[in-house]
């Protein structure tokens, strides 16, 4: 999901649910720090951390920051699976795989303008069991065996 659509939703989402959300943004990899600091500061329960080129680049910082000021937080890409809490969005290997697809229907003269603009159909959860122990939290079993 874009992120723009997601910074969107997920504040609206929020209130519809009674949940207080406060926004920390880092739109350069100097401002990552900050941004974690500040949620800290602000006594964060959790954190969204949105795909998007800056927090891909820096998966591995990201997760660190997360890791260091003690928040857990959601991602939105595998790679962020390695050291990450909990990862859930779409399957990567899955749109690939859809692609090919569209490369084929192309190639056989279809204009790309008549193709249907798709939106993922799988999607996986991650949860690293070894984060969650390192913040304390405690996973239910219907999860875990949910994931496996």
């Amino acid at each position: 999901m874009h992120r723009l659509l997601l910074a969107e939703e997920v504040p609206s989402t929020a209130r519809k649910r009674g949940v207080a959300l406060s926004i920390v943004e880092a739109t350069k990899t100097e401002e990552l720090d900050t941004a974690f600091a500040s949620a800290a500061a602000q006594r964060a329960d959790a954190m969204i951390v949105f795909g998007d080129i800056l927090t891909i680049r820096q998966a591995t910082r990201v997760v660190g920051l997360a890791a260091e000021y003690h928040l857990p937080a959601i991602y939105f890409f595998r790679q962020f699976a390695d050291g990450g809490l909990v990862v859930y969005g779409p399957d990567i290997a899955d749109l690939f795989r859809r692609a090919g697809g569209y490369v084929d229907k192309i190639l056989k003269g279809t204009k790309p303008a008549d193709l249907p603009v798709e939106q993922p159909t799988k999607f996986e959860l991650v949860i690293n069991m070894k984060t969650a122990k390192a913040l304390d939290l405690t996973v239910p079993p219907l999860v875990t065996r949910s994931c496996r």
